[in-house]
């Protein structure tokens, strides 16, 4: 795994695009504060940049770095159980590409050791969005992804590929500066 976190890192360094599994689905992913790399995934997704995507760091304290966080976030992202995604209001620190129209961005806490090393080894947080084109389905495995994805990433991680348990994507839910939780995806 160790090698695999060097390969990518150098890919992201040089503002690369990886396809890599995480605590959820296969994401495509990329350094989140590089804007060249950011648009090379929009162009890879065929997706509309008024859609923004979600960022990874590896712990809570993390997450102040990017936006601003009410302090009912810190208990759900201390307490849940499974993979959650928060929309945090007022992005910061990362490509203006990722921000929504409304200022926010998605962030979730990786739990995955492999994203956690990577992290820890860039010190940057990471683009992910699922592996598919924009309006297909997102890949329940890695072979499921299509071979247009994985030909049009800079690297694919070598690991977990062989994988076939079924995967979900995580919860999204959006804080506002008040407090207030709306539930985006169960």
């Amino acid at each position: 795994m160790i090698e695999e976190v060097k390969k990518c890192a150098a890919i992201l360094r040089n503002g690369g695009t990886i396809l890599y599994p995480t605590d959820t689905i296969w994401g495509i992913g990329c350094d989140a504060t590089n804007e060249e790399a950011v648009q090379k995934i929009f162009s890879i997704k065929q997706r509309p940049s008024s859609k923004s995507m979600i960022i990874l760091v590896a712990y809570p304290d993390q997450v102040g770095f990017y936006a601003e966080t009410p302090e009912v976030a810190k208990d759900l992202v201390e307490y849940a159980e499974n993979p959650l995604t928060i929309i945090y209001p007022k992005a910061r620190g990362i490509s203006r590409l990722l921000v929504a129209e409304d200022g926010s961005i998605g962030i979730r806490v990786v739990k995955d050791e492999f994203c956690r090393m990577l992290f820890n080894t860039i010190r940057k947080p990471l683009v992910s969005t699922s592996a598919n084109i924009s309006g297909e389905p997102a890949p329940e495995n890695f072979d499921a992804i299509s071979d247009t994805i994985k030909s049009s990433v800079d690297y694919v991680v070598n690991l977990r590929q062989h994988e076939t348990k079924k995967v979900t994507p995580s919860s999204i839910i959006k804080i506002g500066m008040d407090g207030t939780i709306e539930i985006i995806r169960k």
